[in-house]
């Protein structure tokens, strides 16, 4: 429990000292010690956050059929610094250009928007002049038309701030009298909404997006173990805390209570470690 209870910096320090005083890569190590979830806990806390990222991306895109689930969580979730991390790393350790391979397993306006989160390259200014503007636009690329204006949603949702877009969320309501993930869920289907509503719902709060999908992964037949240790590992440095507030407020539950529900043993006592303590 020593690793869940460190940082990921810190981690890597420890694996860095364990090859200087004996020679030998510690997470083979504990790969020859270790089996099941606990094994892919520990193995994935090891690695550091921009090549986990990067080597999720790849099993997602490069097994039989593309794991969309994997793509939207880290693409809508990950700031533009850090998919441009994710993107170097993606080329250094694991050979491939990034943007090339998810293009080789996407299509359509889907694909479009994912190339666009790619870039890493959101506005980082509120247009107080666009505001109103943008909103119309949405509202008249989907709710006020026949048909949607997929490529509009796209443009707006994937270019302008995160500060920007909440402010013409607040727009689109008044203007249409409900909320921009009920217009997205009317009229687009498929991935595209998918990526759309993810997008959507990290723009109001990254932290409330991951506590609805650890839910999501723990409240179902039989646990989803690859997405609960993908979010529990990638998240534990950064926003654990918000992440268990939204959790709580939302499902009127503890995610620590949640986690000791729906898992055992050592896998369970380290995720708990990640989670931090109990609400």
């Amino acid at each position: 429990m020593l690793l869940a209870a460190r940082s990921n910096d810190q981690r890597q320090q420890v694996k860095a000292a364990y090859k200087r005083a004996y020679g030998k890569d510690l997470v083979s190590a504990l790969k020859s010690e270790l089996g099941g979830l606990f094994e892919d806990l520990v193995v994935a806390l090891m690695t550091p956050p921009a090549l986990f990222d990067a080597m999720q991306l790849q099993k997602a895109i490069k097994g039989a059929g593309t794991d969309d689930d994997v793509l939207i969580e880290i693409l809508a979730s990950r700031t533009g610094d850090q998919i441009k991390d994710i993107s170097k790393v993606y080329k250094k350790e694991l050979g491939g250009k990034l943007e090339k391979d998810v293009c080789g397993d996407t299509s359509g306006h889907y694909q479009k928007l994912l190339v666009i989160l790619l870039q890493g390259a959101r506005e980082t200014e509120v247009q107080e002049d666009r505001i109103e503007e943008d909103a119309k636009e949405l509202y008249a690329a989907g709710e006020g038309k026949f048909g949607t204006d997929e490529e509009k949603f796209i443009s707006i949702l994937g270019n302008r701030s995160v500060e920007h877009l909440r402010r013409v969320f607040d727009a689109y309501r008044k203007i249409s009298g409900c909320e921009i993930e009920e217009s997205i869920e009317g009229e687009t289907t498929g991935n595209l909404e998918n990526l759309l509503l993810a997008v959507v719902k990290c723009v109001r709060s990254v932290p409330a997006f991951f506590a609805e999908s650890l839910y999501r992964s723990m409240r179902r037949a039989g646990t989803d173990d690859d997405t609960l240790i993908r979010i529990m590992v990638s998240r534990s440095d950064v926003d654990m805390l918000d992440i268990r507030a939204c959790f709580k407020r939302t499902y009127g539950a503890s995610l620590y209570t949640t986690i000791q529900e729906d898992t055992t043993g050592d896998y369970q006592k380290a995720l708990l470690y990640l989670c931090g303590g109990n609400d």
